[in-house]
């Protein structure tokens, strides 16, 4: 992700056209380092400013913030100066990651004043500055010594101007031609020297860039022909034109339904890669707030199911360990038919051992060829055979015992690894709450109040709702988001006639389609095996496996794990875990 130049371009136009005019009816600081400001231009817009060091942010949002009781000093000032203050422009100067608001109010005279309200988007240098008409700071959202920087100070009293990038040259100051002259000289690969030459540019779009030229970033820019560097130079004029022009069109990626880049211009450089999405917001602010807030909700579920994971992660360890030492042990216990032969030729040809011997060998009547037997020198053949054979009795009974524990162990393992998988399917705490319930329920959670209340009180845990897709053509397509959600959509949700999806040998959901009484086309059959392998632990890979066969042909074992099902005839398909072209209903 990359708030960069271009983005912050897409706002100065998309805010300048929407906001131009206003006048400022409410300022708030919700958080030490965010400003929400309300402004009133025909329609009434929130405009929040953050310079949060991790997660700097300009958007406009629908969503209110509650305001402290006290205001800190920063609003109080802006309050004085602002409130009923008319916006007159936004400027972005050059393609740096700032934003100019140009701000008209009276003062205490009734005189027309300008301000400047300066965001500056810069990682942890993020800051909101206050100035009046000649750039003198009044006040800033954060104070910056001469001890914090030697580059610029930002405090009150101080000129403000903005920090100048070192062997950076502004790319709306340039043309085609002169970029690709610029790029030819330098020893570094293509896209990174784009990144480092620019303003404005962000890694991904120094990608763009050459993925639009047709050239491969990771070249050496010093390599460029002239052919090359024409078509550099004919992409480059597009681009920059575009952003002369404001012809925006905001761009979210994903991939496998989780958001991973943004953009102010569409990124054909995922293009090629069907395991990626893209969307098209209506606007770079509804672009900004969907990515953000689905990647905080993202991390959000994260954070609250780490205690889970830990305890899953845990008890899949342990496990596994145990499985490890009994196969080893098992391993073991494969010397007994070697003990059982022994005995018994110790009985058939025992008599002819010498008192006090510590070995016999004699003829194997199995194979023909000799074998030598260890003995005890200290008792008869005939008491060594019968060691021998109470041995193999005992290596026996080990191994019977051995191969139900082992045959436990991988059914536990599978189990906790499905719950692990369940982990990341997880949307919502009455989806964590359900996989609480499992763990508890099978004694890895010892106890849990939630859950202790719910059986005291004789209520019933809530049902979580599976995931919900539609296909172009109408078909319902549901996917089971733990192992209760999995038992309970199979088995009572879906009818006989229905379809059933399965990752083949892996832990995944299972994935139900409706058929509606009717056969489904072949784009539904591949839709819903798509999904089966997205929601798989195979989900990284190009390509899964998919099992799938009718409903009715799916059967659970008596006393089996939740989840746990098995079939016997299935057709199988190669399908690319996406979601793309499907729409979600519900979560």
């Amino acid at each position: 992700m990359a708030f960069d130049g271009f983005v912050v371009a897409a706002l100065a136009a998309s805010l300048g056209e929407t906001l131009t005019g206003g006048r400022i009816t409410k300022i708030s600081q919700p958080e030490a380092d965010e400003l929400l400001l309300t402004i009133k231009n025909y329609d009434t817009y929130k405009l929040l400013l953050s310079a949060n060091a991790s997660l700097p942010l300009v958007y406009l949002t629908e969503q209110g913030k509650q305001a402290p009781l006290t205001a800190p000093n920063f609003c109080m000032l802006l309050r004085k100066h602002l409130n009923s203050a008319r916006l007159l422009r936004i400027v972005q100067p050059g393609l740096e990651r700032a934003l100019q608001f140009q701000i008209e109010h009276l003062d205490e005279l009734g005189d027309k004043k300008i301000k400047w309200l300066v965001v500056e988007i810069m990682g942890k240098h993020s800051n909101v500055i206050f100035c009046d008409e000649n750039w003198k700071i009044l006040d800033s959202i954060k104070h910056v010594s001469s001890l914090v920087s030697s580059v610029r100070e930002v405090l009150p009293g101080r000129t403000y101007f903005l920090p100048q990038t070192s062997e950076k040259h502004d790319p709306l100051a340039l043309s085609g031609s002169e970029a690709a002259a610029l790029l030819s000289g330098k020893p570094l690969p293509l896209s990174k020297a784009v990144y480092t030459t620019f303003t404005g540019f962000s890694p991904i779009m120094g990608q763009e860039l050459c993925h639009r030229a047709g050239l491969d970033g990771d070249l050496p820019a010093a390599a460029l022909t002239d052919e090359a560097r024409a078509r550099l130079s004919m992409v480059w004029d597009e681009l920059l034109g575009r952003v002369k022009r404001s012809d925006f069109s905001p761009c979210i990626v994903k991939k496998q339904g989780e958001p991973v880049e943004f953009a102010a211009l569409p990124l054909r450089v995922y293009g090629d890669y069907p395991e990626y999405e893209l969307l098209s917001p209506a606007s770079v602010s509804q672009m900004l707030e969907q990515y953000y807030q689905e990647r905080e909700s993202l991390n959000r579920m994260r954070q609250r199911s780490a205690d889970l994971r830990k305890i899953v992660q845990s008890a899949y360890e342990r496990t596994a360990k145990k499985q490890d030492l009994q196969e080893k042990q098992l391993r073991d216990t494969e010397k007994r038919e070697n003990c059982k032969l022994y005995g018994e030729l110790l009985m058939t040809y025992g008599y002819s051992a010498a008192p006090g011997s510590k070995s016999l060998t004699c003829t194997n009547y199995y194979t023909g060829e000799e074998i030598t037997i260890p003995l005890d020198e200290t008792v008869s053949a005939t008491e060594n055979a019968k060691r021998y054979y109470e041995r193999y009795a005992k290596l026996k009974r080990t191994a019977e015992q051995l191969t139900v524990h082992l045959t436990h162990s991988r059914e536990e393992l599978a189990h906790l690894a499905s719950i692990r998988e369940s982990l990341e399917y997880a949307s919502c705490e009455e989806d964590l709450a359900a996989i609480r319930r499992e763990l508890t329920d099978f004694g890895y959670l010892k106890f849990h109040k939630t859950l202790s209340a719910d059986a005291k009180k004789g209520r019933k845990p809530a049902k979580t709702a599976p995931l919900h897709f539609r296909t172009a053509d109408g078909y319902d397509i549901y996917v089971g988001k733990n192992n209760y959600q999995n038992d309970e959509l199979t088995f009572r949700f879906a009818n006989g006639g229905d379809w059933w999806f399965h990752a083949k040998g892996v832990p995944g959901s299972h994935v139900i389609l409706k058929t509606q009484g009717a056969e489904p086309p072949v784009s539904a059959f591949e839709a819903a095996a798509s999904l089966a392998a997205l929601y798989s632990a195979e989900r990284q890979a190009e390509k899964v496996e998919i099992d799938y066969l009718e409903r009715k042909n799916v059967k659970k074992p008596n006393g089996s794990k939740p989840g746990f099902v098995v079939y016997y005839t299935n057709y199988s398909m190669m399908a690319r875990p996406t979601n793309a072209g499907l729409a979600l209903l519900s979560e």
